[in-house]
This record gives C-alpha cells, structure tokens and sequence, in this order.
C-alpha cells in the first residue's frame, strides 16, 4: 500500500483506523488520508493508522514491513491490555494511547496535502446512516471488532452562550455530523448558503439565461437528420380521412351543413336615442319610466301678470301660514313695470338642486295594473237561502232571573231548559211555552249547569262556589226518574274509602226535597262543569294552580281522579270527545288533545289567539272550534293540521260561548257586542273535500249591561233554534 492514493486502497470506504482511546481526542479523530511519500517510514506510517496490520495479504511484500508489522503487533497486544482500562480512567489520567502519541509524535497535520477529491470521510464507520447510533456511546466498529466512541459532549448551554460571546465567529460555526467537529464556514461558503436561500443558483458564473441553441440549425444540410425510409402510409390515401369526407359530403347532400353566407358590407345603423322611448326594443330595461318633465310656466309666473293672479293682503298672510307642501304655488306672483326691472330669482339653485334630485333620485317604477273585476275576488258563497234551515228571528224571550244569567243547558229530548244565575238560583223552563217549571236555590253563584245527554238518566249537574250539585228535577217521564233514583240509591259505599281528590256526599231530606241528590266538594271554586256522552263521567275544571285543575268523576262508583302529573297553564275549558276516548283541554294559549286510554298527549293546537275563552266540538269528532276573548273564532280540523284551518273576525268585542248543533250543520258564537252570529259548517265525508264555511245570520236582542252581552249559546237537540243567556237577566230562542 506505500505509495498508492487513498482511493485505490480496498477498504478505504469502510477502513477504521481509530482505537477506542482515539475518541478522547478530538484532533486526531479527524484523521485524514497519509500523503503520497516513498520508503519504509511511509508504509510504516500506512500500516499504524490504516488498521491493516492484521492482513497476511499485504505483509508477505517486503522485509521491511515485515517488521513494521511487528512493531504493530505489539503495539496491537498492547491496545488490547489497554482496553481494560475505561475510557472515564483515561479522561481523568489524560494519558493519551499508545498510537495516538505515536501519530502525534510522527506528523503534525497528516491532512495537509490531500489531493483527493472524495468527501470528508474522516470517520470511517462506513456509509452507515448515524442514525443507527443515536442512542449508544459509539459510532461503529473497528477492524478488530473494538467500538469508535462518540466524542464527549459536556458543554451546557452557558457554555455555548459564553461561546457565542467571546467567539466572533460563532454564527459561522457549524457542526459536522459525521465526525462530530466544530466547522468554521468561509466566506465563499457563506456566500453560497446565501446565495442558495434567496434561491439563486450556486453557481455565481452560471447564467440561467443563456440563448438556446437550436438543434436544427438555419442552413440547408446537405445530408438529411435521419435516412430512415419514408412509411408506406406516408403515400397512400388515408381511409380514415376518406370516411371523414364521405360523412361530410353526405351532411352537405342531405343538407344538414349550410355553407356560410356572405356577409353584408353595407354598415348598420341604429338608432342612438331608441332607449328615451319606454315602448322601444332597446330601452334600457321593461320597467324603465321616464322621468317627469317640468310644467309648463303660466299666467301667475309672468313678469306681468293680470290683475286677478296678484294676491291680497289676506290671501298673502294665508299663504304665509300653510304649510310648503299644502300651497298651491311656490312663489308670490309678482307684478314689475318691465323686463328690466325683474330682480334674480332667489329659489332658483334650489329649484334647480331638487329637480336633480327627483332626475337621479327619485324611484320611478311601472305597476302593473290588472283590470279585475271586484266581484271576482270574492269567493263564490252558496246563498244563505240556500243553506236553510237556520235561526233567524227571535220567537221567545224567558224571563225570571234577577241577575246575569250565565249558563244553559238543554235535556236530551229538547223539551226542558235548565239556566244558572248569579242570583243563586237554577231555573227549568218549559221550551215551547216559556214557563218557568221549577226554581231550585242553590245559595251561590252557578258557573256552570250541565243536562246529562243519556234519555235514560235524568240528572242535571251545576257548578256553584266549590261543589259540584247533581239534581234529579223529575221532569219529563216518571219512569225514567224513579230509575234514576233508583240508580243512585243502589251504591254500596266501599268499607275502606279510597284516597279521593274530591268528597262525595248525600243530600239531607230537605234538600231531596227541591230534587238534589249528590253533593260533590272540592276545595277549590269550579269554573265549568261537563258530561261524557254516555253519562257515566263528569269533567269538572277547577280555578286553581297545578295538576289538579281537571278532575274525572264516576258516577256510578263515586270515584274521582286527576288525570294529569302536572299542569300546562291555566285550564280554561275541558270537553270530552263525541266518539273516541279523547279529552280536550283548552288553556289560554292553546288546545291539548289527550288518549285517556294511553294516557298520552294526542295532539296539540296552537289557536293563534290571546286568550281561548270558549270550546265547542264537532258531533263528529274531526273539527274544534275556539272562541277567544280578542274575538276571534277558530276552526280546526284535526285531520288537516294543528293550525287553525279558518279564523272568523266577525264579533267586534269578545267571544264568551260557542256552540255545534248536534244534528244540522250550524254552529254559532255569542259575544260581548250583544249578538249572535249563527253559521253555516257543512263538513264532507270526502277528505280531499275542506269544510264549507258560511255566516248565514247575526241576531241580536240582548240589551249590555256591564258592558257584558251574551253569555252563553246552546242549540237545541232535535230543531235548528238556538238559546242565548245575555247579562240583562233573560234567555232568548232563536228560531
């Protein structure tokens, strides 16, 4: 090997020539390749630091390295012996090893005529990623199997800070990560990462715009580029381009391609001022009005104007007093002896300033006007004549209360009508004739009276304070009175009575005597009182807070419930439904519909109203209607959607009662206005069909009083006549 370059030695790629002690000397480790020397101390030199000593290949040349390799072997047992000593005693003796003194003793920088052209490969590890041994103390390997150490890396980071502030060069200063050394950068280098960070080219004499040279050059060559023979497709008739020519020759026959016209060289003109005609085709757009144009001036803006355009001194002060926009002129007719003698006019910018504001200002935009027929709009109604029967005129009037009377109540065949009053009392009359039957005192206010719709029971309940009475008025026929008492005297009382919202209590013999048989307490005041259909169940509604606003009482076992957990405002009204198992309870700003078998919330109607005073429902079950204190009436139909499907604002004051009639198609409203206004509901068994409604009649008769009108509205079960309780104390029939 003495003589050769770096380069052709065979494991100069992956050569070690460190010993472990090596790595406590940060100048030898970057040892370099030996320069080119002849004789025996340059193989010698070779043969210590290239870690070759052990190759029998290349120890069989000379004599003289023969004994080199002698000398190496001893030093070699000795490598070996100095193993046992670690590299912390080595730091803390500072003796240096054996090779190590000899190649500090030998040359001073071995490296300084390095001609060769590879890269830095001072830590001969091999191309090994560092990587590897990121987490161990070592580098790599030896020939002899013996670890390179990593240089020892004790400075901190005052270190480096006081490196950075003693050292003028540090910014300079640069880590290399194969050997492990501080690098200082040149100038040119410098230069270079500058240059490469503006994203320059490294190059300093490089020109990225050169001219390009063309391949092909100008002049005609002799000898062609290529002698490749020419394709046989370079001379014969394409058939690819002859179907093209076909096809177009064909569209050209049948006439689907049209040659071009010639086009006309004579200029076209139009006209530049189209657009000031609104009716033109080029107007600017549809809608494009024109603006106003200025009135002409008359006989009151002459310099000189007749006698009867001046102004008096009284039309001068009136005109001083209106306002600008009320005058009829907006300048004072002046009269001057000639044209000479007209002063400026003093409005003349603002005139001037206003008029440009309505050019450019001033929204201008065509309305359509349709020439409809007034009639049109109104939606074709059935004529109420059409609609018969329905009440129209009054036929009896029932006097005998004292006081407002404020509920009704019809028996189920139509023949007797109960009243409650505020003067404490119920009253039966007879329907036809008027006559007052029976008189019952209850000794309260009666809130609510209510006929029990079976033919077969005869029982009337009312609402009076915080009881609920059930009287038997023995009207009518015998038979079905004596059962129902009957009926009511058949109870057997349970021996543990059960834990009740309600007390059921029998009549005295005096009070059995004016036909009262069961009293019913509650506690609280009861608003309103009601039936289920089939007799057996009473709602009553009570003026309280909470859950138990609505109770359910049996009549047959005496049982009472509340059917609700809690409360959902202020219950207003209850009504059972006419076929299903439903309970409607109206509050002030809406309708709940509940399944009493369920016991779950069905549906829930939103009137849209203030506050829901009344509630009436369809015999058949599908339609509601509400009654509001801000006068309005709503009709919902319960299949179409939870909105209102009409609203009526006929009542001008509010409602206070609403009403179906049982078997026609009729319903009305009475209102504080003092009327009563009966409509036609006509609803199809088609679904697809809406409900028709029509106001047929409004009648009148009840006198306010209190600023209360009518109070209650009932119609009869058999006969297209309505009831009306008003304020002043009577009851009238509308037929």
């Amino acid at each position: 090997l003495a003589g050769s370059d770096r380069c052709s030695a065979p494991h100069a790629w992956r050569g070690s020539c460190h010993q472990p002690s090596v790595s406590l000397q940060p100048s030898l480790l970057c040892t370099s390749p030996l320069s080119h020397s002849t004789g025996s101390d340059s193989d010698s030199e070779e043969s210590v630091f290239s870690g070759l000593e052990d190759s029998g290949s290349d120890s069989s040349e000379d004599d003289d390295e023969g004994d080199e390799e002698g000398k190496d072997g001893a030093l070699s047992d000795e490598g070996h012996s100095g193993m046992e000593k670690t590299i912390e005693e080595q730091v803390q003796d500072g003796s240096p090893g054996p090779r190590t003194a000899v190649a500090s003793a030998r040359t001073g920088d071995e490296y300084a005529e390095d001609s060769s052209d590879e890269e830095d490969i001072r830590n001969t590890v091999g191309n090994v990623p560092l990587e590897w041994y990121a987490d161990f103390p070592h580098v790599g390997y030896d020939l002899d199997g013996r670890r390179i150490y990593k240089p020892l890396r004790t400075r901190d980071e005052l270190d480096q800070f006081l490196d950075k502030m003693d050292d003028p060069d540090y910014w300079r200063t640069v880590q290399d990560p194969m050997t492990g050394q501080d690098l200082r950068l040149t100038d040119e280098q410098v230069a270079l990462v500058r240059r490469l960070q503006s994203g320059q080219f490294g190059d300093m004499g490089f020109n990225p715009y050169e001219p390009a040279v063309d391949f092909f050059s100008g002049d005609v060559m002799i000898h062609p580029v290529t002698n490749r023979p020419a394709d046989k497709r370079s001379f014969i008739p394409s058939l690819v381009e002859k179907e093209k020519v076909s096809r177009m020759v064909h569209a050209i026959k049948m006439g689907w391609i049209q040659p071009r016209r010639p086009r006309d060289p004579t200029p076209s003109f139009y006209d530049l001022w189209a657009q000031e005609d609104p009716n033109a085709v080029l107007g600017r757009h549809k809608m494009h009005v024109p603006a106003p144009k200025l009135a002409l001036p008359g006989h009151a803006e002459s310099y000189n104007p007749p006698p009867e355009y001046l102004l008096s001194e009284e039309e001068h002060l009136a005109w001083e007093q209106q306002e600008p926009g009320e005058r009829k002129l907006s300048f004072l007719p002046r009269k001057f002896p000639s044209l000479r003698a007209v002063p400026a006019y003093g409005r003349f910018i603002q005139e001037r300033f206003e008029r440009c504001l309505d050019l450019y200002l001033c929204p201008r935009q065509r309305k359509m006007r349709v020439n409809v027929d007034p009639e049109d709009l109104i939606p074709k109604l059935p004529r109420p004549r059409d609609l018969q029967p329905f009440p129209t005129c009054q036929a009896l009037v029932y006097r005998g209360h004292s006081d407002l009377v404020r509920c009704l109540s019809v028996s189920p065949g139509g023949q007797w009508l109960v009243s409650g009053s505020d003067d404490g009392s119920l009253r039966f009359w007879e329907v036809a004739t008027a006559r007052c039957v029976r008189t019952v005192p209850v000794g309260g206010v009666v809130k609510s009276v209510a006929w029990n719709p079976s033919p077969a029971v005869c029982l009337v309940a009312a609402a009076v304070e915080d009881s609920v009475l059930v009287l038997n008025p023995a009207l009518g026929d015998r038979l079905v009175a004596d059962s129902t008492d009957q009926l009511l005297s058949a109870f057997v009382p349970p021996e543990e009575p059960p834990l009740q919202p309600a007390r059921w209590l029998e009549a005295s013999e005096e009070e059995r005597q004016v036909g009262l048989r069961l009293r019913v307490c509650h506690g609280k005041p009861v608003t309103q009182v009601t039936w289920h259909g089939r007799g057996d169940y009473l709602a009553v509604v009570l003026a309280t807070q909470g859950h138990t606003q609505v109770l359910i009482h049996q009549l047959s076992r005496r049982r009472s419930q509340s059917p609700f957990r809690r409360s959902h405002g202020q219950v207003q009204r209850v009504a059972f439904h006419p076929a299903r198992p439903f309970l409607l309870v109206a509050s002030q700003r809406s309708v709940r519909l509940y399944h009493l078998l369920r016991q779950e919330l069905t549906k829930k109607l939103m009137p849209n109203c203030k506050w829901v005073s009344s509630l009436a429902v369809h015999p058949a079950g599908d339609n509601v209607i509400c009654g509001s204190y801000d006068s309005k009436l709503v009709w919902f139909d319960l299949d179409l959607s939870t909105k209102p499907y009409r609203m009526l604002r006929h009542h001008k004051k509010a409602l206070r009662a609403v009403a179906f009639h049982p078997r026609y198609p009729l319903f009305a409203s009475g209102s504080d206005d003092g009327s009563v206004i009966v409509c036609h509901g006509m609803v199809y068994n088609d679904l697809l069909q809406n409900p028709l409604l029509v106001p047929v009649k409004v009648l009148k008769g009840h006198a306010l009083t209190r600023d209360l009108g009518v109070l209650d509205v009932v119609f009869h079960p058999t006969q297209p006549w309505v009831f009306s309780s008003g304020a002043d104390g009577t009851i009238r029939l509308f037929t």
